[in-house]
């Protein structure tokens, strides 16, 4: 509604990642080297790990574009609270391969079949696993036994293990000592910073030709960030409905007061409204102070939320991709 309005030519600030609007901040771009790095190693597995929304699987999708140009058979995996056996099955899923009914026997064979026909041809594998948080520790020992498929000497499979800050506590248990064994690096995603939260908005504007309608002021990306603390999903979530209102109320500028206008309706609307709004209320003339250090009940269930609308917005994607591969098919 509001690109029409503005004269925009998409969606500057949607939900699902989208590799176009990749945007290096400092992390972002140390991610990428890291998985950039994996790469050249070609076994073992990488490790990135961020809160809700960092931008974990935006980075994938940008590392994918990259591949498609390069001999490299990959895969991603959104994983929920999988066992061993549907872990296996559902990364045979992944790649393509029959996995419904077999036994796990059958689902290896299938996997080492295909892994040393991708190598027969020169072409390497590559497994990402999304939300690895969600996986129980014997399911991870499965993706690490998995490692150990070899031709010559050289791994068959390498894997990225993408999951939130809890992630980290995960493996650091006795039972996944032979997995760390064989992490080449790992990087943790922090929240932009408050120039990089501004150059992050001014960068997906842009790539939708825009031509400073609307504009901000240095208030209002101050606030912005205040609002949603440097998180890549809450800025595209606050952004988006900044420019509805913008459109609606038929604005060519946005100042301090704008913001906190949405921020207030976001309040009234919403019941995770700290996730957005912080528990202070505005004080008029000026920002004000927000204590964000602790986890509360309403911030942990708004991040569950979040996580599980990733995950949701991530397997329709995948059902989306499969429908039209039928449809080319046909």
């Amino acid at each position: 509604m509001y690109e029409s309005y503005y004269q925009l030519t998409a969606k500057p600030f949607q939900l699902s990642p989208d590799p176009r609007f990749f945007y290096g901040s400092s992390g972002h771009k140390r991610a990428m080297s890291y998985l950039r790095y994996g790469l050249t190693q070609g076994e073992g597995f990488i490790i990135i790990t961020g809160g809700v929304g960092a931008g974990k699987t935006t980075i994938v999708r940008a590392l994918f574009k990259e591949l498609s140009r390069e001999n490299i058979v990959a895969a991603q995996l959104v994983t929920t609270q999988l066992e061993a056996e549907d872990t296996l099955r559902m990364v045979a899923a992944s790649f393509g391969l029959a996995h419904e009914g077999a036994t796990k026997a059958a689902v290896l064979r299938n996997l080492e079949t295909f892994f040393l026909a991708r190598a027969r041809e020169g072409k390497r594998v590559l497994l990402v696993v999304d939300e690895a948080q969600n996986l129980p520790v014997q399911s991870l020992e499965e993706l690490r036994m998995l490692s150990n498929f070899n031709a010559g000497g050289r791994a068959l499979l390498q894997s990225f293990l993408l999951g939130q800050e809890e992630f980290r506590a995960t493996l650091k248990v006795p039972e996944l000592e032979q997995l760390r064994q064989r992490i080449i690096a790992s990087y943790h995603l922090e929240p932009l910073n408050e120039d990089e939260t501004r150059a992050y908005i001014l960068h997906r504007l842009q790539m939708v030709k825009w031509q400073n309608k609307p504009d901000f002021s240095d208030e209002a990306f101050q606030e912005i960030y205040r609002i949603t603390r440097g998180t890549p999903r809450r800025i595209n979530t606050f952004c988006d409905r900044l420019m509805l209102f913008g459109a609606l109320e038929e604005l060519a500028h946005f100042g301090y007061e704008q913001v906190r206008e949405v921020a207030d309706e976001l309040s009234q609307e919403l019941s995770v409204a700290e996730d957005y709004v912080g528990a202070a209320a505005p004080v008029a003339g000026g920002p004000v102070a927000c204590d964000i250090s602790g986890a509360t009940p309403v911030k942990q269930r708004a991040d569950g939320l979040e996580s599980r609308v990733s995950i949701l917005e991530e397997r329709i994607d995948i059902l989306e991709r499969a429908l039209r591969t039928k449809l080319v098919d046909r």
